[in-house]
């Protein structure tokens, strides 16, 4: 099956109740502030809290603020995550952005949804 026959197929079926991950609205954590440079190259900043934390800052000099770099279609990805975007959606702007260099697209994206859910960064949503 081709790509645009996939698109038409999962566009169809967007109104069924389902529970594929692709359906899955992320919305990005509100308490990391992030920045874009002249570049489009995307910074996360996370402050470390907590007594762990500032016991490492005292004795081992770890930073007050870590700097996350995402690199490739992460920069690309990053921006378009606004809480109304399925995955499936970015996905196809990932897919016209970049074309076959993405591929295999949907298992690297939903792979690297999966790591920004676990690393709290982003939140999953399955209602619009």
């Amino acid at each position: 099956m081709d790509y645009n026959a996939l698109v038409r197929i999962m566009k169809q079926n967007n109104n069924k109740t389902s529970d594929n991950y692709l359906d899955y609205i992320p919305q990005r954590v509100d308490k990391y502030r992030w920045e874009k440079d002249e570049n489009n190259n995307i910074t996360v900043f996370v402050e470390n809290k907590g007594a762990f934390n500032r016991i490492a800052q005292k004795f081992f000099g770890k930073p007050k603020v870590s700097q996350i770099h995402l690199q490739g279609i992460g920069n690309f990805i990053w921006p378009l995550i606004d809480g109304h975007t399925s995955i499936f959606e970015l996905g196809v702007k990932v897919r016209e952005h970049y074309g076959d260099e993405a591929e295999p697209l949907y298992e690297r994206l939903t792979e690297y949804m999966r790591m920004l859910e676990q690393y709290g960064f982003v939140a999953m949503n399955a209602d619009r």
